[in-house]
């Protein structure tokens, strides 16, 4: 091998093209970056063996040969997982082999070489067309990786997406889920700040119908108290005048027995009227404290007739100029009926205080001396049911109105005149607390009437 040799620099050419193939094949410069600093630069050897060949001749090329194989198993050698790599190693494998196998033998056995140079060049090419097809299968394995790392990149790419969709999704989640929160919360404060104003309203309802009541029964009670001052008084009397006839030597005995049937007779009034100023005052305490859900069985033509007259009173307690004509027409047949005795009182008063207020306004607006205010109860027993009406020639209620009056917080009178809860919670007691229905029938500018079904 010399300077002047033109198989040297074909040599030369070739292990640059095998270094050049390889290292785009097995893609060193990113696979094996620190080996690739000195793979791509193994051919540079060949200059210095040819200047070595100088001084010693051709064995020299079988070095440069090993040194470029070399330096290509080593490189497959340390990316065993690549599967080009694999099939470039079974593709040079037997033609490097051949070509070192022909130069040894081309120096070593000369004569040996010359008689079996056909089948050298047959098996030559035949390890050629081996390389060349391994070579073809290793660039298909590896377009098939570059193929398959695209799509894993894809993938990868996707998944990253996804990933990213799927944590903006759990942060959108994560607000709306606080949002929500924060939302409920408000609406269960607002829900407990409502059930107090409820609460506050509905007492105030229950106070202002308390009023009512207190103003109705400061004048009811009046009568049987000055009855029982004045049947007092008398009996005090008589007492004396018993006194006296007993003082004396010739005493009247049927005097002092029409006397003592006299202050009989004051003492059944005293009780009759004192009964009856208790009735008045249990009523007030049954209708002012709460209800205590148990059924009695009360007698309500009675209790019809202490509230109405109540409710009048009560309006008479306002406005000392108002009259009113109260009716009853009460069916005695009716009995006794179990109903909650705090709950229909409460009922009853606002249906009367309700129809004095309609008269009264009716009244306020000049009918003249012709128009009479007047309020009506009557009580039947139908079909095993105690139905109770209240009617009244007032005001009357606007058709399109009367379907909402029953609704809380609605009401007909002007701004702070009623709270709007009165015919609502009568409304609850008759149909959700008794069992029974509640209806309306109005004409405006003639009369309304409540009707009023238990079961009995």
């Amino acid at each position: 091998m010399n300077w002047s040799d033109g198989e040297s620099y074909i040599a030369v050419g070739m292990a640059v093209a095998v270094i050049r193939y390889t290292r785009k094949l097995l893609e060193t410069e990113t696979r094996l970056p620190r080996w690739d600093i000195y793979f791509k630069n193994v051919w540079l050897s060949g200059f210095v063996l040819m200047a070595l060949g100088e001084v010693f001749p051709d064995p020299w090329l079988i070095w440069y040969q090993l040194i470029i194989i070399g330096s290509v198993y080593y490189t497959v050698w340390q990316l065993p997982a690549f599967r080009p790599a694999k099939m470039l190693l079974l593709g040079i494998a037997p033609y490097s082999f051949l070509i070192v196998f022909k130069d040894l033998l081309r120096h070593l056995a000369r004569t040996f070489y010359k008689a079996n140079g056909d089948y050298f060049e047959a098996a030559s090419t035949f390890a050629f067309i081996w390389l060349v097809t391994f070579l073809f299968i290793a660039n298909s394995q590896k377009k098939a990786l570059a193929k398959e790392q695209l799509e894993r990149e894809k993938e990868a790419e996707q998944r990253r997406i996804i990933e990213a969709k799927k944590n903006e999704l759990e942060y959108l989640v994560a607000e709306r889920t606080a949002e929500i929160t924060r939302q409920k919360e408000e609406l269960e404060q607002a829900l407990v700040e409502l059930k107090a104003t409820q609460s506050q309203l509905v007492h105030s309802e229950k106070m202002a119908s308390l009023g009512e009541l207190t103003a109705g029964i400061a004048h009811e009670i009046q009568n049987p108290l000055n009855f029982v001052n004045n049947f007092s008084e008398v009996s005090i009397e008589l007492i004396d005048e018993l006194s006296e006839e007993q003082a004396k030597a010739d005493r009247d005995v049927e005097l002092e027995a029409e006397i003592l049937t006299d202050l009989k007779q004051n003492l059944q009034k005293i009780t009759q009227h004192g009964n009856r100023a208790a009735s008045i005052v249990k009523g007030m305490l049954q209708h002012s404290r709460a209800s205590t859900g148990q059924r009695e069985a009360i007698d309500l033509n009675a209790l019809a007739d202490e509230y109405l007259r109540l409710a009048y009173h009560g309006l008479r307690a306002k406005d000392k100029t108002f009259n009113a004509q109260l009716k009853t027409d009460l069916d005695a047949s009716l009995g006794t009926i179990s109903v909650i005795p705090q709950d229909i009182g409460r009922v009853l008063l606002n249906l009367f205080t309700n129809a004095f207020y309609a008269v009264h306004q009716r009244q306020k607006k000049g009918e003249g001396p012709a128009y009479q205010p007047t309020v009506t109860v009557r009580t039947r027993c139908i079909d095993k049911e105690a139905v109770i009406s209240v009617s009244d020639n007032g005001t009357g209620i606007p058709e399109e109105l009367q379907s909402k009056i029953f609704q809380p917080f609605f009401t007909t009178k002007p701004t702070g005149e009623g709270t709007g809860l009165g015919l609502s919670l009568a409304y609850d007691i008759v149909t959700k607390g008794h069992n029974g229905t509640m209806t309306v029938e109005s004409r405006e500018g003639e009369g309304t009437t409540f009707t009023i079904a238990l079961p009995a």
